[in-house]
């Protein structure tokens, strides 16, 4: 696939002109098939967890498809370079591969599948309801909400269209209006199943947006209680997550199991669950064989073969010390598990018995129990200190635990298999939820509406301020101000209504919109500035905000002609010596007109064009600075 499409045609015998066109015609789609060849056969290299000749393949295949003499197809280039990126992430991740012990799997329909996790029943509430209305997603039939809960996480459509997470938690009586977690759903795809930890401590969810091995993977965030948000989400490695769908996992509150599914090796109706053993330290590994990687995504469940003895090779020291500390850890869990599971019987016989004398002997028994498991708790906690500090010494060495280690700790002897008993829950009632009502704030951006809107606070905001003023005149009808929004109305010390619109906080804000008002038939409508609430020019303005960000405008002109208005003479000599100026024109408190021309930044050229205007001038003309 080196060969490119115009040494091939170097080399094609000198026949006619048409003839060398068909055969480079040929040769382009010979390598167009052989991209989409190449892509079909990466995409089962890719499932079959091959990611290196996956990588090699999808490469050679854009290699193909990127000659710029072929039939270039931009849907097919893109699709490679997304399927390269998936296969180099796998080939990734396949270095921290976990090794869950699998108790046990089934498969369930897509549509109801949540049903069958060990949660409170009747907590899935069918879609569509208030918190989510889109049903679309075929993967995504049901939201979590149990009654219990006083906050609750949950997948909905955003803003962009895509599935987001959200919270709403309960006020009093009514719930808070839903916000979008930013932390877990910033990626550019969806955010489904939103799932807490027992301890709240730990977020869980799926998503087809962040890095990852493609379709909708299994990711963790943990809660930063000191910057009070969550982390960046983290892809849980392979087994977890996988080419294919990876949905909702769960740890039990016992911390005996976890629970996740996924359509790997499934009809388009279907989805496995998987029991696994709970870890509370997860050991990780790297795994280089495909085969075996394939393997371990399937999670089989130990159907209780014997343990391979058949190796007589002995494992070095650390190797061994490794692999007792595993057991040691195993048996600790276990022993809890078996205290937790018999205190559990002992405080339902407790509920039921009428006895006096039973019920004492019940209770004494419980309390020594539950004083031994705070000693087991640190004793395991202890068992996996050793273990993980035994973990970071491989490590230190540049060595990955290897699978075959870590199966050898995994041992099992055990003749029968129990898996575990799935038991379909019930959906819950149409959720019943009330949000507070948000406070609506008056929109102060400038609009066009159907029918005028007076800013509901007359007064502007400090700082420098622009407005665009319409006119001034009699009390005006709303129908006379053309659906503009937010309109503010003055009134002067002569008695005369004047109208602005809008509220910029920079000059060019305001001109943008100067068309659109002068386009409804404001036709002398113009520019005006405030500083702090009191009407300054727009050159001191524009000079204060210039001052501010280090620059210097220091000088402008004012011009009050007698007759309120600028001669063709004086406008001509304005026009010619302030090109790039600003013109404007304002009343002052007397009703006097002013039009003002700046900023200069010398008094010199002030001072030139008052000189100038001086001479043809009925009427005041003075230069003031605006520092």
């Amino acid at each position: 696939m080196q060969i490119s499409v115009m040494l091939a045609f170097a080399l094609l015998p000198l026949h006619s002109a048409d003839a060398q066109v068909d055969s480079l015609v040929r040769a382009g789609d010979s390598l167009y098939r052989a991209a989409d060849s190449l892509h079909r056969s990466g995409d089962s290299l890719y499932r079959a967890y091959r990611f290196d000749d996956a990588v090699e393949a999808f490469d050679m295949a854009l290699e193909a498809a990127c000659d710029t003499s072929a039939t270039y197809d931009s849907s097919l280039v893109e699709s490679l370079k997304a399927r390269l990126i998936l296969a180099e992430n796998g080939s990734n991740m396949s270095r921290f591969v976990r090794m869950p012990q699998v108790v046990d799997k089934q498969k369930f329909a897509l549509k109801d599948f949540p049903l069958f996790y060990p949660l409170e029943d009747k907590s899935w509430r069918r879609l569509p309801n208030k918190l989510d209305t889109d049903f679309s997603n075929p993967s995504v039939q049901s939201l979590y909400a149990p009654d219990w809960n006083e906050r609750l996480y949950y997948s909905a459509a955003g803003e962009n269209g895509t599935r987001d997470i959200f919270m709403t938690e309960i006020q009093d009586t009514l719930w808070s209006q839903p916000v979008a977690v930013k932390e877990l759903s910033s990626s550019n795809g969806n955010e489904v199943y939103p799932m807490l930890s027992p301890d709240g401590k730990t977020m869980y969810f799926s998503s087809d947006g962040f890095y990852g091995l493609g379709g909708y993977d299994l990711y963790c965030s943990t809660w930063d209680d000191a910057n009070r948000r969550w982390s960046m989400p983290r892809n849980m490695g392979i087994p977890f997550s996988s080419p294919d769908d990876d949905f909702l996992f769960i740890d039990t509150e016992d911390e005996k199991y976890s629970f996740f599914a996924s359509t790997r090796d499934c009809p388009d109706d279907s989805i496995w669950i998987y029991v696994l053993e709970y870890e509370r330290s997860p050991l990780h590994v790297s795994i280089d064989d495909p085969d075996e990687l394939l393997s371990l995504s399937r999670l089989d469940p130990d159907r209780g073969e014997p343990a391979d003895t058949t190796d007589e090779s002995k494992p070095d020291d650390l190797t061994a010390t490794y692999m007792s500390q595993m057991g040691a850890v195993r048996e600790l869990k276990d022993s809890i598990a078996s205290v937790t599971s018999h205190l559990d019987e002992l405080r339902t016989d407790l509920a039921f018995s009428n006895d006096e004398e039973e019920r004492y002997g019940l209770s004494s028994t419980i309390i020594e129990i539950e004083k031994a498991i705070p000693a087991l708790q640190q004793e395991l906690e202890a068992a996996q200190s050793e273990l993980q500090k035994t973990e970071f010494e491989f490590l230190k060495k540049g060595v990955f635990i290897t699978a075959d280690v870590a199966g050898k700790s995994h041992a099992s002897n055990v003749s029968d298999f129990v898996g575990y008993d799935f038991v379909k829950r019930s959906y819950g009632d149409n959720l019943q939820i009330d949000f507070v009502v948000p406070e609506v704030k008056f929109d102060y951006s400038f609009k066009v509406l159907p029918e005028a809107v007076f800013a509901e606070d007359q007064a502007l905001p400090s700082g420098v301020v622009y407005q665009i003023q319409l006119f001034g005149g009699r009390k005006s009808a709303l129908s006379e101000l053309k659906g503009l929004s937010p309109i503010y109305e003055h009134r002067s010390p002569s008695g005369m209504y004047i109208y602005r619109v809008g509220r910029f906080f920079t000059y060019d804000e305001a001109l943008k919109y100067i068309p659109k008002v002068r386009s409804l038939g404001f036709k002398s409508a113009y520019i005006c500035a405030f500083e702090n609430g009191e009407q300054v020019t727009v050159a001191k303005a524009r000079t204060i905000q210039e001052r501010l960000k280090g620059g210097f405008a220091l000088y402008e002109i004012h011009i009050m002609p007698e007759s309120g208005e600028l001669d063709p003479a004086v406008a001509e000599i304005v026009a010619a010596a302030a090109v790039g100026k600003d013109i404007i024109r304002a009343e002052s408190e007397d009703g006097t007109q002013v039009f003002s021309v700046g900023p200069f930044d010398s008094k010199e050229a002030a001072d030139s064009l008052v000189s100038a205007l001086e001479a043809v001038l009925a009427g005041k003309v003075v230069c003031e600075s605006v520092n």
